[in-house]
């Protein structure tokens, strides 16, 4: 008890970072994440829109494309994870503190509301990547260079393209971070509480991480279906009109279930992601000097 007492007296010495510190050591946090989980990404959006299950989506992409195609479209993944992720995740823990809910004790809505706004704000700036990486990632033919890419879809759809599926990126982005940075933030207290452990053990970042991985792909998958959905739409048509549009045509093609499709890679990669991106975050808050999250 003296031990975690003299933790907690250590941790509250040491300074906050600002907000650009915090969203530049999250991006960078992102940035290096995304290039283990981009193949499981791949292969859940490719399961998406084809319908296929799990082996049989990998076993053609395999055959048919080789191992490099499971990282299509990584290089608008690192633009997502440099804007979109380094704010959802790095400017966190400054928005918390800003509502006044930092102690172990403040009420949940506060830490969900937190994850919300960042996530919401950063989904807006990061959109346009979101677009590219989906459209790169479901095209099972040649690779399609970066600056083609963004001329077909300037020239066919002029800036808005760049904007499809907004509305359900929003949504998507303030579920998944209220429930990732809520529940990663809720279960450090309770491990911390339940084995002894400091609220910036490996372990116990690790374990919160993990729990908090498995509750985000429950609530987030119907909105991660609805955005494939709306973003892989051809740079030459437009065949959903918005959320809802999308949705009910969604749910009368393949059933409510169709909505969860995917599940299994979803998981598999919110939870490594999830763990990955707060061990690095936190190991380069103590790096830096800064108190953990």
């Amino acid at each position: 008890n003296n031990n975690n007492n003299k933790n907690m007296s250590i941790q509250t010495s040491k300074p906050k970072p600002s907000l650009i510190q915090s969203i530049a050591l999250g991006g960078a946090s992102c940035v290096f994440t995304v290039n283990f989980t981009h193949p499981i990404e791949t292969v859940k959006t490719r399961m998406q829109v084809s319908g296929d299950g799990l082996g049989r989506v990998f076993s053609t992409t395999l055959k048919g494309e080789g191992p490099a195609a499971f990282w299509k479209g990584i290089v608008w993944a690192w633009g997502r994870e440099g804007s979109y992720a380094s704010i959802k995740l790095g400017a966190y823990a400054p928005v918390r503190d800003a509502l006044g809910a930092s102690g172990k004790d403040a009420p949940f809505y506060l830490k969900f509301a937190a994850g919300a706004i960042t996530g919401g704000v950063g989904s807006i700036i990061g959109n346009p990547f979101d677009v590219l990486k989906t459209l790169a990632q479901a095209n099972k033919g040649k690779s399609v260079g970066l600056s083609t890419l963004v001329s077909d879809m300037y020239s066919q759809q002029g800036i808005g393209g760049f904007y499809r599926g907004l509305q359900a990126n929003i949504l998507r982005a303030c579920v998944l971070n209220a429930t990732k940075m809520g529940c990663y933030d809720i279960s450090k207290g309770y491990v911390a509480d339940a084995t002894g452990w400091d609220r910036k053990d490996v372990r116990t970042s690790f374990c919160s991480a993990t729990l908090a991985g498995f509750f985000m792909t429950c609530t987030v998958s119907p909105f991660d279906r609805i955005r494939t959905n709306l973003m892989n739409q051809p740079t030459d048509a437009k065949l959903y009109n918005g959320f809802m549009d999308c949705a009910v045509k969604t749910v009368k093609e393949g059933g409510v279930l169709s909505l969860w499709r995917g599940f299994i890679p979803i998981w598999a990669r919110f939870a490594p992601t999830a763990t990955i991106q707060l061990l690095v975050i936190e190991a380069l808050y103590g790096v830096f000097g800064f108190a953990s999250i």
